[in-house]
Parts: C-alpha cells; structure tokens; sequence
C-alpha cells in the first residue's frame, strides 16, 4: 500500500495540487500495486524531455526522494513530483490507466498539447 503519511514537506519541496496533475482513480491504484511491486520508491517522478517523434516526451520513474525544487502533488493516493520547468508544460494535465489489452496503460491527456503522436508519448506545445 503507498504510504501517504507525509505530513511536512520535505525541505525544498513546495505543496502542489491537482490543477498541476490530476491522477485517476485508476491511475492512483495502478500506481500503487506498482510501488508496492518495484520496490524502487514512493514517488513517482513525472517529466517532460525533449525527444519524440513530436518534440517533448513524458518520462515516469519511481523514486525514493525528492529533490529541491521540486512540487509534490498527492492525487487519488499517489504522490507525484514535478520539477519546476516540466510543470510549466503539465499544467492542467490529467494521467490515467485503462487495462484494455489494446490502446491499454497510462495515459496523459494534456491541455497544452497542441499535437499528439498516435501511441500518446510525445506532444508539441
């Protein structure tokens, strides 16, 4: 079960909330069978690179601490970070998890995207 007893902030990590992010509910428990499976960390880490066959790629990976400056938003029981120049591009963004065997995973759906590749893991602002 994902732990979401943090009631400080760590130092350096400000509060955020859902109108940076917003997971789903099934996101959020996804989410949580994979931490409790991976072991790799609490977080999940969400960011946007460059790359992709649109421009800017989502990159998601568990991690175990934060780091100064980052935003921690807590939705649907999962805890996010955000670094400060990927929240400037996710704002408003919604993640989600579908099972489906075809078209299944997560999925981002984000306001700012002016373009989208077919697969969903890359966008043009």
């Amino acid at each position: 079960m994902l732990k979401n007893t943090i009631t400080e902030l760590p130092e350096g990590v400000r509060e955020g909330n859902e109108t940076l992010i917003l997971v789903t509910e099934p996101a959020g428990a996804k989410l949580q069978a994979l931490i409790a499976r991976e072991q790799k960390g609490e977080y999940l880490r969400v960011k946007i690179t460059g790359g992709g066959c649109n421009g800017l790629s989502y990159k998601m990976k568990f991690v175990k601490d934060t780091k100064r400056g980052d935003i921690l938003v807590r939705s649907s029981g999962a805890q996010i970070l955000v670094d400060t120049k990927s929240a400037l591009y996710l704002r408003g963004t919604h993640l989600d998890f579908s099972d489906k065997m075809v078209g299944g995973g997560f999925k981002f759906s984000n306001p700012n995207a002016k373009s989208s590749c077919s697969c969903g893991e890359s966008f043009s602002i």
